[in-house]
Protein backbone atom coordinates (compact mmCIF):
# COMPACT_ATOMS: atom_id res chain seq x y z
CA UNK A 1 0.00 0.00 0.00
CA UNK A 2 1.12 3.48 -0.83
CA UNK A 3 0.29 6.92 0.46
CA UNK A 4 -2.24 8.65 -1.78
CA UNK A 5 -2.86 12.38 -1.95
CA UNK A 6 -6.02 13.36 -3.80
CA UNK A 7 -7.29 16.75 -4.90
CA UNK A 8 -10.91 17.58 -5.70
CA UNK A 9 -11.72 19.80 -8.68
CA UNK A 10 -15.00 21.01 -10.15
CA UNK A 11 -14.30 20.56 -13.86
CA UNK A 12 -12.66 18.02 -16.15
CA UNK A 13 -10.35 20.73 -17.49
CA UNK A 14 -9.08 21.50 -13.97
CA UNK A 15 -8.58 17.78 -13.31
CA UNK A 16 -6.67 17.34 -16.60
CA UNK A 17 -4.44 20.33 -15.73
CA UNK A 18 -3.74 18.82 -12.28
CA UNK A 19 -2.89 15.45 -13.79
CA UNK A 20 -0.51 17.11 -16.27
CA UNK A 21 1.10 19.20 -13.51
CA UNK A 22 1.66 16.09 -11.37
CA UNK A 23 3.30 14.35 -14.33
CA UNK A 24 5.52 17.42 -14.87
CA UNK A 25 6.42 17.29 -11.17
CA UNK A 26 7.82 13.79 -11.70
CA UNK A 27 4.94 11.48 -10.76
CA UNK A 28 4.47 8.61 -13.22
CA UNK A 29 1.25 8.35 -15.20
CA UNK A 30 0.63 4.78 -13.92
CA UNK A 31 0.45 6.14 -10.34
CA UNK A 32 -2.12 8.83 -11.23
CA UNK A 33 -5.89 8.30 -11.18
CA UNK A 34 -8.59 10.71 -12.33
CA UNK A 35 -12.31 10.02 -12.01
CA UNK A 36 -15.66 11.62 -11.20
CA UNK A 37 -16.84 11.25 -7.61
CA UNK A 38 -20.60 11.33 -6.99
CA UNK A 39 -22.26 12.99 -4.00
CA UNK A 40 -22.32 11.09 -0.72
CA UNK A 41 -25.15 8.56 -0.74
CA UNK A 42 -25.11 8.16 -4.53
CA UNK A 43 -22.19 5.78 -5.05
CA UNK A 44 -24.37 2.80 -6.02
CA UNK A 45 -22.55 0.45 -3.61
CA UNK A 46 -25.57 -1.72 -2.75
CA UNK A 47 -27.89 -3.85 -4.90
CA UNK A 48 -30.64 -1.25 -4.49
CA UNK A 49 -28.34 1.74 -5.14
CA UNK A 50 -26.95 4.27 -2.70
CA UNK A 51 -24.29 3.71 -0.05
CA UNK A 52 -26.26 1.91 2.70
CA UNK A 53 -28.95 -0.75 2.79
CA UNK A 54 -30.63 1.07 5.68
CA UNK A 55 -30.78 4.73 6.55
CA UNK A 56 -28.24 5.62 9.25
CA UNK A 57 -29.98 5.95 12.61
CA UNK A 58 -33.03 3.93 11.55
CA UNK A 59 -31.98 0.52 12.90
CA UNK A 60 -34.78 0.45 15.51
CA UNK A 61 -37.56 1.46 13.10
CA UNK A 62 -38.97 -1.99 12.17
CA UNK A 63 -39.20 -3.11 15.81
CA UNK A 64 -40.77 0.18 16.92
CA UNK A 65 -43.36 0.18 14.14
CA UNK A 66 -44.40 -3.40 14.94
CA UNK A 67 -44.69 -2.62 18.66
CA UNK A 68 -46.63 0.58 18.03
CA UNK A 69 -48.89 -1.07 15.46
CA UNK A 70 -49.66 -4.04 17.71
CA UNK A 71 -50.40 -1.88 20.74
CA UNK A 72 -52.48 0.59 18.73
CA UNK A 73 -54.33 -2.25 16.98
CA UNK A 74 -55.25 -3.91 20.27
CA UNK A 75 -56.45 -0.65 21.81
CA UNK A 76 -58.36 0.23 18.64
CA UNK A 77 -60.03 -3.19 18.52
CA UNK A 78 -61.15 -2.87 22.17
CA UNK A 79 -62.55 0.62 21.54
CA UNK A 80 -64.20 -0.63 18.33
CA UNK A 81 -65.79 -3.52 20.22
CA UNK A 82 -67.06 -1.11 22.87
CA UNK A 83 -68.74 0.95 20.15
CA UNK A 84 -70.10 -2.13 18.32
CA UNK A 85 -73.71 -1.41 19.39
CA UNK A 86 -73.46 1.86 17.43
CA UNK A 87 -71.00 0.95 14.65
CA UNK A 88 -72.05 -2.64 14.09
CA UNK A 89 -69.80 -5.63 13.42
CA UNK A 90 -67.28 -3.51 11.47
CA UNK A 91 -66.47 -1.45 14.60
CA UNK A 92 -63.75 -3.73 16.02
CA UNK A 93 -62.16 -4.22 12.59
CA UNK A 94 -62.10 -0.51 11.70
CA UNK A 95 -61.00 0.35 15.25
CA UNK A 96 -58.14 -2.16 15.05
CA UNK A 97 -56.95 -0.84 11.69
CA UNK A 98 -57.13 2.81 12.73
CA UNK A 99 -55.46 2.01 16.06
CA UNK A 100 -52.64 0.09 14.34
CA UNK A 101 -52.00 3.00 12.00
CA UNK A 102 -52.00 5.60 14.79
CA UNK A 103 -49.83 3.35 16.97
CA UNK A 104 -47.22 2.91 14.26
CA UNK A 105 -47.07 6.69 13.72
CA UNK A 106 -46.81 7.27 17.47
CA UNK A 107 -43.88 4.82 17.59
CA UNK A 108 -41.89 7.11 15.25
CA UNK A 109 -42.12 9.98 17.72
CA UNK A 110 -41.03 7.72 20.60
CA UNK A 111 -38.02 6.50 18.62
CA UNK A 112 -37.08 10.09 17.81
CA UNK A 113 -37.13 10.96 21.51
CA UNK A 114 -34.89 7.97 22.26
CA UNK A 115 -32.47 8.65 19.38
CA UNK A 116 -30.29 11.50 18.35
CA UNK A 117 -31.69 14.94 17.73
CA UNK A 118 -31.62 16.44 14.27
CA UNK A 119 -29.31 19.16 15.46
CA UNK A 120 -26.61 18.96 18.08
CA UNK A 121 -26.38 15.15 17.97
CA UNK A 122 -23.33 13.45 16.61
CA UNK A 123 -20.47 15.58 15.29
CA UNK A 124 -20.73 15.96 11.51
CA UNK A 125 -18.62 13.54 9.49
CA UNK A 126 -16.31 15.18 6.98
CA UNK A 127 -17.69 14.46 3.52
CA UNK A 128 -15.90 14.15 0.23
CA UNK A 129 -16.63 16.92 -2.23
CA UNK A 130 -18.47 15.75 -5.35
CA UNK A 131 -16.65 16.45 -8.59
CA UNK A 132 -13.46 15.38 -10.30
CA UNK A 133 -10.91 13.59 -8.12
CA UNK A 134 -7.24 13.47 -9.09
CA UNK A 135 -5.13 11.10 -7.00
CA UNK A 136 -1.42 10.31 -6.94
CA UNK A 137 0.22 7.37 -5.16
CA UNK A 138 3.82 7.33 -3.92
CA UNK A 139 6.01 5.46 -1.48
CA UNK A 140 8.54 8.17 -0.57
CA UNK A 141 7.28 10.39 2.29
CA UNK A 142 9.05 13.39 0.75
CA UNK A 143 6.69 13.27 -2.25
CA UNK A 144 3.66 14.22 -0.15
CA UNK A 145 4.49 17.91 0.17
CA UNK A 146 5.28 18.09 -3.57
CA UNK A 147 1.83 16.62 -4.44
CA UNK A 148 0.01 18.86 -1.93
CA UNK A 149 1.81 21.92 -3.34
CA UNK A 150 0.66 21.06 -6.88
CA UNK A 151 -2.96 20.66 -5.74
CA UNK A 152 -2.90 23.91 -3.73
CA UNK A 153 -1.30 25.86 -6.58
CA UNK A 154 -4.03 24.65 -8.96
CA UNK A 155 -6.87 25.50 -6.55
CA UNK A 156 -8.08 22.08 -5.40
CA UNK A 157 -11.39 22.47 -3.55
CA UNK A 158 -10.33 19.82 -1.02
CA UNK A 159 -7.15 17.77 -0.52
CA UNK A 160 -7.14 14.42 1.26
CA UNK A 161 -4.67 11.74 2.33
CA UNK A 162 -5.32 8.01 2.14
CA UNK A 163 -3.60 4.62 1.94
CA UNK A 164 -4.23 2.44 -1.06
CA UNK A 165 -3.14 1.23 -4.46
CA UNK A 166 -3.24 2.98 -7.79
CA UNK A 167 -2.42 0.53 -10.56
CA UNK A 168 -2.33 1.58 -14.21
CA UNK A 169 -4.37 4.70 -13.51
CA UNK A 170 -7.05 2.97 -11.39
CA UNK A 171 -7.40 3.57 -7.63
CA UNK A 172 -8.25 -0.08 -7.12
CA UNK A 173 -9.26 -0.01 -3.44
CA UNK A 174 -10.99 3.40 -3.27
CA UNK A 175 -14.03 3.35 -0.96
CA UNK A 176 -16.16 6.52 -1.19
CA UNK A 177 -18.04 5.65 2.01
CA UNK A 178 -14.94 6.01 4.21
CA UNK A 179 -14.65 9.58 5.57
CA UNK A 180 -11.60 11.31 4.11
CA UNK A 181 -8.56 12.45 6.07
CA UNK A 182 -8.41 16.11 5.07
CA UNK A 183 -4.99 17.72 4.53
CA UNK A 184 -5.07 21.21 6.02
Amino acid sequence: MSTIIAGHFQTQDEAAAASAALAQAGFTQERLSTFYLSQAGQHDMTPIGGDNLHSPGAKETPKGVVQGGATGGAVGAVLGAATAPVTGPAGPIVGGLVGAHVGSLFSFSKMKEAGEGEEGGRAPIEQRVAGMLVAVAFDDAGDESRAVDVFRRLGAVQIERARGNIVDGDWADFDPSIPPEIVH
